[in-house]
């Protein structure tokens, strides 16, 4: 064990974050933290990071344990030095034992003691164990691996942007391989590419990893167990995002039938005691149920979390067949060609997600579709069309003495105060957040207040750089669910590979200055990528297959008779079909053991014991993963056994 958090209490104040909750930490572990915004998830890995003090509990952590902890704070780093230099200082005592060795051998052009050469011999002996002579490149290759061209590695890291800043901060706690690699919002910094390779990256990556991601795509691919921040206390999930999904489903379920049954149980007995408390033969009776309900352990009832309030979108005006024509267009700055002589067209009903890694030109693209870029060839506005553009630059037009509120009243919707304030509920302004200024907002509350303006603009086509970027899980469900009843058309960048699947009917890559067009969704371009990439490598594989033929000259076995392979069928038949009545039976058991425990958690008595409780619902829980395997390891066999008969019929 890494680290174990023992009952840990932790408070803000008055406000209490955690509550006797633990998790223990294991070499291996792939962690996704979730969490609604403000329950503290980024607070519970600087708690595990020694930041923060518990007021209750205990932390332990194994002897000489290293974390590294991946945060927005980084930022505050300043240098003039080269990124290849930011990111080699993870190598700290190869680097300190190069500059003894620089010195050792200086000294030994002059002096060739004894004790120089054991000290020269000794600390070559320590770099090469510490991998030295390949920490360039290894800096260079997770660099390069994160976005930055061969060229960038020898530019100053003051001269990049902050996203860009943060990757070089990323490579070098990777490089520095802890223990404990804590991870907070990782995907926010990347494009799709960078994303694609840390994703390779951590697949092998020896230490535990902690995530902290609203990138549910990431999540899924990444993680082999979720830690829920939910009421002070943290929810232990096995398996991937999707696997927390379903489970959570089911505990609620099951909570709110416990609920229930021990609600029909209270009133039940409280009825006796009103019917019987006065007199005398049941008084006592009534008595000693009244006590007994006082003591009873009460199950919660289901916090349904917040409202899924839906986010409409309304079009003002139905526009043409055609949104923007583009022909011929090529675009630079200076030297460097974004797009060259290429076409595209947008049609109405299109919902267009433009992907592929940083500089490519997806933000140049769209500010031309726009309107708003120089450009070489034409573009042609279609007819009707109202365009509303979300993007960094939108947040200039903020009226930063405004309050939030009044901020969308000006934009003249015609929406009622009420549909505005929970319109903001969905961006996560709740309550009196809604009249603060815009002057004191951070750059992602601004980002988010112009996203709710961009949807009550009554815009027919929407064009979308990077939304989701400061919104969590439930704010980006429902601007899915938000796009895909929205009447106009869009086309957006993003790299939340899950929103874009979700929204997307086309996908637009830039490649070698031409828009190449994907009639489909993401998933559906993803696995053509696949077919293209295994069809690519299938010409090497036909030409490797007809060398073995032509090395084969010796003639083929002669064939075995039709009786002898059909006795290997019939064997091979039988042996499936005694397996297949073994698992008919175990799922006809599990069903049984299903359906009795079930209807254990149907009673009270069960809910009057929380001992009791823990072990029927843990029971119940195994019971519904087993009768799941012995399921589909049942269709398996049913199928294979249809096969082989016909087989034989054959």
């Amino acid at each position: 064990m890494l680290i174990a958090l023992q009952d840990i209490t932790f408070e803000f104040g008055s406000r209490v974050i955690l509550e006797d909750s633990s998790w223990h930490i294991e070499p291996g572990d792939r962690v996704g933290l979730i969490g609604l915004n403000g329950t503290g998830k980024s607070t519970l890995l600087r708690i595990i990071n020694g930041e923060y003090s518990i007021s209750k509990g205990s932390i332990n952590k194994s002897k000489n344990l290293t974390i590294g902890f991946f945060n927005q704070d980084l930022l505050s780093f300043e240098t003039d030095d080269s990124i290849l230099t930011v990111g080699m200082m993870a190598f700290g005592k190869a680097l300190e034992l190069e500059k003894e060795i620089d010195r050792l051998t200086r000294e030994l052009e002059h002096s060739q003691t004894d004790e120089l050469l054991h000290q020269f011999s000794d600390a070559l002996h320590e770099f090469e164990a510490l991998d030295g002579y390949n920490m360039k490149h290894k800096t260079a290759q997770v660099l390069e691996g994160l976005g930055f061209t061969t060229a960038d590695l020898d530019r100053p890291y003051s001269q990049f942007s902050g996203g860009w800043r943060m990757r070089v901060l990323l490579a070098r706690l990777i490089l520095q391989q802890p223990d404990v690699l804590m991870l907070d919002e990782p995907t926010n910094h990347l494009d799709l590419p960078s994303i694609e390779w840390l994703e390779k990256y951590l697949v092998g990556y020896n230490g535990a990893v902690i995530i902290v991601s609203h990138d549910r795509y990431f999540l899924d691919r990444m993680v082999n167990r979720i830690v829920e921040v939910y009421q002070q206390q943290l929810h232990h999930y096995a398996g991937s995002y999707a696997d927390y999904e379903v489970e959570k489903e089911l505990r609620r379920e099951m909570q709110q039938r416990a609920y229930e049954n021990q609600q029909d149980y209270i009133r039940q007995q409280e009825r006796f005691i009103e019917r019987f408390k006065a007199k005398a033969s049941k008084a006592a009776q009534a008595q000693s149920i009244a006590k007994r309900l006082d003591k009873l352990e009460r199950v919660e009832q289901v916090d349904n979390g917040p409202s899924k309030i839906k986010i409409n979108f309304t079009v003002d005006k139905t526009p043409g067949k055609i949104l923007c024509t583009l022909n011929n267009i090529s675009k630079s700055y200076g030297d460097i060609s974004i797009l060259k002589n290429t076409s595209a067209e947008i049609n109405r009903g299109d919902k267009i997600a433009l992907i592929g890694a940083n500089g490519k030109g997806k933000s140049t693209l769209l500010r031309i579709i726009f309107g708003m870029e120089s450009l070489e060839g034409e573009r042609v506005p279609g007819h009707n069309v109202v365009t509303s553009f979300y993007a960094q630059h939108q947040l200039e037009s903020l009226d930063l003495n405004s309050e939030i509120l009044d901020e969308l009243k000006n934009f003249g919707s015609g929406r009622t105060e009420l549909e505005l304030r929970q319109l903001l509920g969905c961006f996560l302004f709740t309550g009196d957040d809604v009249f603060k200024k815009i002057r004191i907002l951070s750059g992602g509350e601004k980002a988010r207040v112009a996203l709710a303006k961009t949807i009550i603009s009554q815009a027919n086509f929407l064009m979308l750089d990077e939304p989701t970027n400061h919104l969590d899980m439930n704010s980006v469900q429902m601007l899915i669910d938000a796009l895909n009843k929205y009447d106009g058309s869009l086309v957006l960048v993003s790299h939340d590979r899950y929103f874009v699947s979700q929204t997307a009917n086309k996908i637009w890559e830039i490649i070698d200055g031409e828009i190449k067009e994907f009639k489909g969704t993401y998933t559906e371009y993803e696995e053509w990528k696949k077919r293209m990439a295994a069809n690519a490598a299938q010409p090497v594989k036909a030409v490797s297959e007809s060398k073995k033929e032509n090395k084969q000259q010796a003639p083929a076995p002669e064939a075995k008779g039709a009786g002898a392979i059909n006795k290997d069928v019939q064997r091979e038949l039988q042996k499936q079909q005694k397996q297949f009545s073994q698992v008919e039976g175990q799922v006809a058991s599990l069903k049984e053991r299903k359906a009795s425990l079930e209807a254990s958690l149907g009673t009270p008595d069960t809910y009057n014991d929380k001992t009791k409780f823990a072990q029927v619902e843990s029971e119940y829980q195994d019971v519904l993963k087993f009768l799941e395997r012995a399921e589909q390891q049942y269709e398996q066999l049913f199928e294979k056994i249809m096969q082989l008969e016909a087989n034989l019929i054959s």
